[in-house]
């Protein structure tokens, strides 16, 4: 039938069953068969549990006789069967025979389903599992079951967190003896294979062989789909999976697939939690090689990979065909529900979510759900109080490397980012697609409940708040709630008296960056704001929109309790305290309570005598502001107070509302809200 010899009779009936695929010998407790009765022995002591065989250096036990064989070799660290064709030397006489199997390519055990070809018995038993979908072995803890016995093992470890596999060399464990092995080459650092061309050395010889590859630049392999072409068979046949969809490689503890074996052995190490890799300068560990390479290039400061187009260097390949496609434009990741379309897969995924609603990533402390596995790590931060990104020029630590990108470009004042229409320049991308919606006027983000539209989801989330009245953000010192985070940030630093911003002219100190700005402008005088209607300028933008107002005549913010509207939602504010009566701000020295802080630091001036407010012309000095406007006038004869009912006019208010009792005859109540 094969011509194959055997020195016994017995050897040959055994063989024979082989061909005839005869299993005479069944398992009376789960009706399982073999063809030998040696094998239907073996198999009986994994329902016994029974391990006969007992190791007297370690006490462990083993089912067969020739597995304690096989792990005796461990202790003696004897390896007497040696390849006559690269010295390599095995404990095993098994693990040798294999090994030639690398240097003759032979692949003698064929599938009958698919023709797939294997070098061992043992491959080929394992793929016929992915035909026939069987899952032989069953975690007795969960239930789950796995096609091989392997997995199983390796599944077993999840629950007894035992890491049997220590590195002699520095203490650490691993629960897989493949991370082991990967672990070692960090102390070893052999490099058996060797480069012919260039002299380069690789510590496997799939690595090598990938990186001969490069020197060839044969591309002997075309896909008849797109035309692209492939110098090896193995990425030409990968390539083949991107247009059939398919994932051959799928995780048996949680059932996600992948295109190649590479990707679900990294995938693996995310549910051993196991890092092998680490670097030796600051010792952190990894559980990618390809990681830690790209992590040693930041302690080198190497950027070995250069864009033709401008010049800009990376510390990755992959980094620099992500920025390729800033100049390509490209975008060859579009969504199958609305069809936008992005340069990057990982931006594709994050915007994938935003049909499922998903949140798959949970916070193991507060138990708040995110999207995004990134967000979920940024958040961990806010746990921890850990800033690991640090920028080098000033020392200041950031939880983010985004936050510390941002936070260089001050130092540098780089803006890369510049609009094709207006040519104005950003330092963020964000910045440069808001400022597009200005020129589009595309406001794609509706409210659902009053169909307002916005150019950005982040205007969306806050408008939303103000339907929901849902203030998620509390301040763990005084309760206090707040709809935005930000919000909750500036408040804090009232409780800590914090003031990290200071201006480098006057050197007074603030709270929040944007206040420091405000005041900024008071020494450059400078009104970038103005009005088209009336050419009127304002230092802040705030001032502008607040103006604008006085000439739409519109007041959105309406009082609940009285239906009186206003034009600002700090006037509103303001009135809705005369009826709760509120008076927030009180007087340190007298008790004295305000319900404005205006009020309150003129009420401070009567005690201080202070008068910073000193009048240019006569040079009379006043504690108020308000006061030396209401001077101002008499000097320039304005009289801004006009009565509606017989048109006279006057320079102060008081005098206004006196004059108004003429016509009354009672006291006139009105509420102004006016500077001066």
């Amino acid at each position: 039938m094969c011509c194959r010899v055997f020195y016994q009779q017995r050897s040959l009936r055994k063989h024979l069953l082989t061909h005839t695929k005869e299993k005479p010998y069944t398992c009376e407790m789960c009706s399982k068969a073999f063809s030998r009765l040696g094998s239907l022995r073996r198999h009986l002591l994994t329902h016994t549990n029974e391990k006969p065989h007992a190791c007297e250096m370690c006490s462990k036990a083993f089912y067969q006789n020739g597995d304690l064989k096989k792990h005796l070799l461990t202790h003696t660290k004897e390896k007497p069967y040696i390849c006559e064709i690269c010295n390599k030397a095995f404990s095993q006489q098994p693990s040798l025979i294999r090994h030639l199997l690398t240097h003759t390519k032979e692949r003698p055990y064929a599938c009958e389903m698919c023709c797939k070809a294997f070098s061992q018995q043992e491959s080929l038993k394992r793929h016929l599992l992915t035909h026939t979908k069987e899952k032989p072995y069953a975690c007795e803890m969960c239930k789950k079951a796995f096609t091989e016995q392997g997995h199983l093992r390796k599944h077993l470890l999840t629950h007894t967190k035992e890491k049997p596999y220590g590195c002699e060399m520095c203490n650490r464990a691993f629960s897989q003896q493949g991370n082991l092995r990967r672990h070692l080459l960090l102390h070893s650092e052999d490099k058996a294979y060797a480069c012919e061309v260039c002299n380069k050395e690789f510590t496997a010889l799939e690595s090598l062989s990938k990186h001969v590859r490069t020197h060839r630049k044969e591309k002997h392999f075309a896909c008849d789909m797109c035309g692209k072409s492939f110098s090896a068979l193995g990425d030409f046949k990968r390539h083949l999976l991107t247009h059939t969809k398919e994932k051959p490689y799928s995780c048996e503890l949680c059932n996600r697939a992948f295109v190649q074996q590479v990707n679900l052995r990294n995938h693996l190490l995310t549910h051993s939690k196991e890092k092998p890799h680490a670097c030796e300068i600051c010792c952190k560990t990894f559980s990618m090689q390809g990681s830690l390479r790209r992590h040693l290039l930041t302690h080198t400061k190497q950027k070995p990979y250069a864009c033709n187009m401008c010049s800009k260097t990376f510390t990755s390949q992959w980094d620099l065909r992500r920025h390729l496609r800033s100049h390509t434009k490209e975008k060859p990741y579009a969504c199958d529900t609305c069809y936008k379309a992005f340069s990057r897969r990982g931006n594709l995924k994050q915007h994938l979510l935003t049909h499922t609603n998903e949140k798959p990533y949970v916070c193991e402390m507060c138990s708040k759900a995110f999207s995004q596995k990134g967000d979920l790590r940024i958040h961990l931060l806010t746990h921890t109080k850990e800033k690991p990104h640090e920028c080098e020029i000033c020392s200041e630590a950031f939880s983010t490397r985004r936050n510390l990108k941002r936070h260089t470009l001050k130092h540098t004042e780089e803006k890369p980012y510049a609009c094709q229409m207006c040519s104005e320049a950003f330092s963020l991308e964000r910045k440069l697609n808001r400022h597009l919606l200005k020129h589009t006027k595309k406001k794609p983000y509706a409210c659902e409940i009053c169909c307002k539209a916005f150019s950005s989801r982040v205007y969306l989330n806050r408008h939303i708040l103000t339907h929901t009245k849902q203030k998620p953000h509390v301040c763990q010192v005084c309760s206090k709630a707040f709809s935005l985070q930000r919000n909750l940030m500036r408040h804090f630093l009232t409780h800590t008296e914090e003031k990290p911003y200071v201006c480098e002219i006057c050197s007074k100190a603030f709270s929040q960056l944007q206040i420091l700005k405000i005041h900024l402008v008071t020494h450059t005088k400078e009104k970038p704001f103005a009005c088209k209607m009336c050419c009127k300028a304002f230092s802040q933008r705030g001032g502008l929109k607040r103006h604008l107002l006085t000439h739409t005549k519109e007041k959105p913010y309406a009082c609940d309790m009285c239906s009186k509207a206003f034009s600002q939602m700090g006037d509103l504010k303001i009135h809705l305290r005369s009826h709760t009566n509120e008076k927030p701000y009180v007087c340190e020295i007298c008790s004295k309570a305000f319900s404005m802080q205006k009020i309150l630091k003129d009420h401070l001036m009567t005690h201080t005598k202070e008068k910073p407010y000193a009048c240019e012309m006569c040079s009379q000095a006043f504690s108020r502001k308000g006061s030396l406007k209401r001077h101002l006038l008499t000097h320039t004869k304005e009289k801004p107070y006009i009565c509606e009912m017989c048109c006279k006019a006057f320079s102060q208010q008081g005098a206004l509302k006196k004059h108004l009792m003429t016509h009354t005859e009672k006291p006139y109540v009105f509420e102004i809200y006016s500077d001066i």
